[in-house]
């Protein structure tokens, strides 16, 4: 395989973790969201919600917040990483601006840092 062709293969596999982390990032603030929406609702109730429930809910609140920040930094290295991987095929490769994977790449790094 050239070097060319192993980096677009690179370029590829790294473009698909910064794509699989965005969407692990997203899916991660939709359901705090909703979390926190059924804890509010919870604790609205007052005396008819159990103590168990609001204690649980606020539990399981607090882990998907730590999941956003595990996600958020995966998802952070793997862009930084891509980037590095695209100035890299430009430079030292020279593949085309117009070549489809460092195309995709970069609207990939572009979704993960907007």
């Amino acid at each position: 395989m050239s070097d060319a062709a192993a980096v677009r293969r690179q370029l590829k596999i790294k473009t698909a973790a910064v794509q699989r982390l965005s969407k692990e990032t997203k899916v991660y603030n939709e359901e705090t969201s909703e979390l926190e929406t059924k804890l509010n609702k919870l604790k609205e109730k007052g005396n008819d919600a159990e103590e168990w429930d609001i204690k649980n809910a606020t539990k399981m609140v607090e882990e998907s917040k730590k999941m956003i920040v595990d996600a958020t930094t995966r998802l952070g290295k793997a862009a930084e990483d891509l980037q590095a991987l695209i100035t890299s095929a430009k430079e030292e490769f020279g593949l085309p601006i117009d070549d489809e994977e460092l195309i995709n790449a970069e609207k990939a790094v572009q979704q993960a840092t907007a």
